[in-house]
């Protein structure tokens, strides 16, 4: 594909994208990001003057401007990453997590069909509108069994809700409008550039400090983690070999506990941060999230027989790139931490992010 319109492309996993389409790639690719708390410019310093990137500052939500990207642009594809993410904060405050990733996706596929419709007929067939999800919207599991492409959905927070509507509002588009469209539902991401809210940011950043390390309740709810890169590599190659109108599912066979997360991360920075070491002295157990889920665990079979794809990175070499990252690319932290990011949001884009 000649270019991809790529909507929350200065996001964790967006970003991870973006990177990887620069380098390996011939694509050209349009980043459209509003440039929220969790929007990193300073995660793309790498391609940000590479003729083949360009970003536009927009809001999802805003029906004229985001018509305008399809019309200026002419996008062969759209890997659609936008979306309010931390349950949280979707839980605080879900207000936010419905505009964006209910009315924002359904903003979105309404330019896109319009834009699809009045392609020619060999750009038409080749279209693509890739919807990119999480694992969240089939609720929880028992101590057996995976997530699969058929699992019945059972959303349990505000923020797994709001992205199971947008799951639905793009699978209505294809069977009623028969937009070209692919799903994807992944489960917990982690690696370089991560907000640093997120868990294993935040025990990193936390453990390396001699601050408290939280844990949930008893530390005992159960994840299955995903490496950044593998996941952006398997988001590639759906949206170039997948079948139109598909699910899949894609997970890092890797099932831990939050507390073997964490004891994982400690035992690392025990070795390469060994000032304050034990590191597990840290952990802190504090009062547990509202209707927190027991345990996610996807079976990423589908992918893997009909893609070929499969993951690169086991957790143990993962997490230790990982904190290795987070511990060469302090500049990085420290300008999220401190807010000297968002200060330089408002200088360049007036305050809108």
């Amino acid at each position: 594909m000649n270019k991809i319109l790529i909507t929350g492309g200065a996001g964790f996993i967006g970003s991870a994208v973006i990177r990887q389409l620069i380098a390996e790639t011939a694509t050209s690719v349009v980043n459209v990001d509003k440039l929220t708390y969790a929007g990193n410019l300073q995660s793309l310093v790498s391609v940000a003057d590479n003729p083949r990137y360009c970003f536009e500052h927009v809001d999802i939500c805003d029906a004229a401007e985001v018509a305008r990207l399809f019309r200026e642009h002419q996008p062969d594809a759209v890997m659609h990453l936008a979306a309010e993410s931390h349950v949280d904060r979707s839980i605080s405050g879900p207000a936010a997590f419905i505009e964006t990733n209910i009315i924002g996706t359904y903003t979105l596929l309404a330019a896109a069909r319009e834009y699809w419709s009045g392609l020619p007929a060999e750009r038409k067939t080749a279209f693509r509108f890739q919807h990119i999800s999480t694992d969240e919207v089939y609720g929880s599991l028992g101590e057996t069994g995976f997530f699969t492409e058929e699992t019945p959905y059972q959303p349990n927070s505000p923020y797994s809700a709001s992205k199971a509507s947008s799951d639905h509002l793009v699978r209505a588009w294809h069977h009623t409008y028969g937009l070209p469209v692919l799903t994807t539902n992944c489960s917990n991401n982690y690696g370089p550039f991560h907000f640093p809210e997120k868990l294993i940011p935040l025990v990193i950043l936390n453990a390396a400090n001699g601050k408290p390390l939280p844990i949930y309740g008893k530390g005992d709810n159960i994840r299955d983690w995903l490496y950044v890169d593998d996941h952006a590599r398997a988001l590639r190659l759906v949206l170039e070999k997948g079948r139109t109108g598909e699910t899949y599912n894609i997970g890092g066979w890797n099932e831990k506990t939050n507390l073997e997360v964490v004891h994982a991360i400690c035992a690392i920075l025990d070795e390469l941060h060994p000032q304050g070491a034990p590191h597990a002295s840290l952990i802190t157990y504090v009062q547990d999230r509202p209707g927190h889920d027991r345990r996610y665990a996807i079976d990423a079979n589908k992918i893997a027989r009909e893609l070929g794809w499969k993951p690169q990175e086991t957790f143990t070499t993962g997490l230790r790139k990982t904190v290795e990252w987070y511990l060469a690319n302090t500049d990085w932290v420290k300008a999220v931490v401190s807010g000297e990011y968002q200060k330089w949001i408002s200088t360049h884009y007036g305050g809108k992010g």
